[in-house]
């Protein structure tokens, strides 16, 4: 079964996802590759790997073939900055645009160079627009994102329709690797009444409450990352965010 078509089938289904995301320049691959299987183990649904800064096409190779090592059955999503640091040893790829980047270079540019890479890597594309909520952090410094602020609702659902009327097949909420605050509550769910394609949050998500709330509120994919990297109990801490977005 292609990538998609796995997440496909589980909203179509209503099943709330949780995928994890590691950055390989916050780990070794080693460890990076034992951190998947426990979070595969504990229920996640993907692993997505990438960052804003310091991935390279070594680290993005190394820390790939680590992980697929210890996977089982979940995929492996590349979620990429830029096209020169792209792994074949991954099953697919967000291949997103930064909606509301001032940078063509993230809407499009980096696109139209990735696009060849992709297809000789024998790589799924997964269509995606990508919307940058306040705080943004640091993936809004290095996108140059007009960043949308967390009251700004109508521009959030703006965005979204745009990303569904242009044939994206998700759309992903970011406030920031790190970011103090998740997205809104109310934001995700008008943008979930407004669009028809599959809606991601991330960025911020610390505890079960916080992921329970954004999956209840209309997400259909909670990502965690920061959490994985500094809970001294990955077991414990993310079992229990698993948990809280699949509402067992």
């Amino acid at each position: 079964m292609r990538v998609w078509e796995y997440i496909e089938k589980k909203i179509a289904n209503s099943e709330k996802m949780h995928m994890t995301l590691l950055d390989p320049d916050k780990q070794s691959p080693a460890e990076a590759g034992e951190i998947a299987g426990k979070c595969e183990e504990l229920g996640s649904d993907a692993i997505m790997i990438g960052g804003s800064t310091g991935v390279t096409r070594e680290n993005m190779d190394a820390t790939a073939r680590a992980i697929k090592a210890e996977l089982e059955k979940i995929p492996l999503i590349i979620f990429p900055t830029k096209p020169d640091a792209l792994t074949p040893h991954a099953d697919a790829i967000y291949f997103m645009s930064m909606l509301n980047s001032q940078d063509l270079n993230f809407v499009i540019g980096y696109q139209v160079l990735g696009a060849m890479v992709v297809k000789k890597l024998g790589i799924e594309p997964i269509p995606m627009g990508y919307i940058i909520i306040e705080p943004g952090m640091k993936v809004a410094e290095v996108g140059s994102a007009k960043v949308i602020p967390r009251h700004d609702i109508r521009s959030a659902v703006a965005h979204a329709l745009a990303a569904e009327y242009l044939g994206m097949n998700l759309v992903y909420l970011e406030a920031g690797s790190g970011a103090h605050q998740h997205v809104p509550p109310e934001m995700v769910s008008e943008v979930r009444k407004n669009i028809g394609i599959g809606l991601i949050a991330g960025g911020g998500i610390r505890t079960p409450e916080s992921a329970s709330q954004l999956a209840r509120a209309g997400a259909d994919i909670i990502v965690t990352g920061t959490v994985v990297e500094e809970a001294s109990d990955i077991e414990n801490t993310l079992g229990k965010i698993i948990a809280a977005v699949k509402h067992r």
